[in-house]
């Protein structure tokens, strides 16, 4: 039996906002998420007045950065990078790789499609970060285990690694994580 895995050592920080249903999922990610990796924190719950209060200390919303779940389909941008930095009319916006490259961190929402969407409109403070719409060039692992709206839908661990993989740090561990997750909820064959 293999030893603990050592958390990945990520510069910027992962914020998941998970909707209290999502909490009652036995095949969720956010909590495997935040144990694979050494900067992150799991937020339960429905609203939090701003950033600070989300994250449980001080933080500069200019350098943060959450993944928009908005009306721009990622096919907009030409398949070329598979997180993109949009403004409020889902532009892209100029100068890509400084933006990512300055973040401080990254909030996620965690839930089905509906309660991500509740945790968006519930916490007005997220339209004072800039959005990534996140692209990815394969569907998602965790398609056989759980049913998402639109093709481009990630799980959150998924969502965390594409971000990072851009952004920090190679994230190979957490797609290991995601296989482990996805192998374990497989029905056992008997030999």
């Amino acid at each position: 039996m293999a030893g603990p895995v050592e958390p990945i050592d990520n510069r910027v920080f992962v914020l998941i906002l998970q909707h209290p249903q999502e909490k009652r999922e036995p095949l969720g990610t956010a909590a495997p998420t935040v144990a694979a990796l050494r900067r992150a924190a799991l937020a339960v719950g429905l609203s939090w007045p701003n950033l600070a209060g989300a994250l449980g200390r001080p933080a500069e919303p200019k350098r943060w950065a959450v993944a928009y779940l908005g009306s721009v389909r990622p096919a907009a941008f030409g398949g070329r990078e598979e997180i993109v930095a949009v403004d409020r009319r889902g532009v892209p916006m100029p100068d890509q790789a400084a933006l990512l490259r300055g973040l401080e961190g990254v909030v996620l929402l965690d839930g089905s499609w509906s309660e991500a969407k509740a945790l968006w409109w519930r916490n007005p403070w997220l339209l004072r970060l800039h959005r990534v719409v996140l692209a990815p060039r394969h569907p998602s692992r965790y398609r056989g285990v759980r049913r998402a709206a639109r093709r481009e839908a990630l799980s959150t661990i998924e969502a965390a690694a594409l971000v990072l993989q851009c952004v920090d740090a190679p994230a190979a561990g957490l797609f290991a994580a995601l296989d482990r997750l996805v192998a374990a909820s497989r029905p056992k064959r008997p030999l």
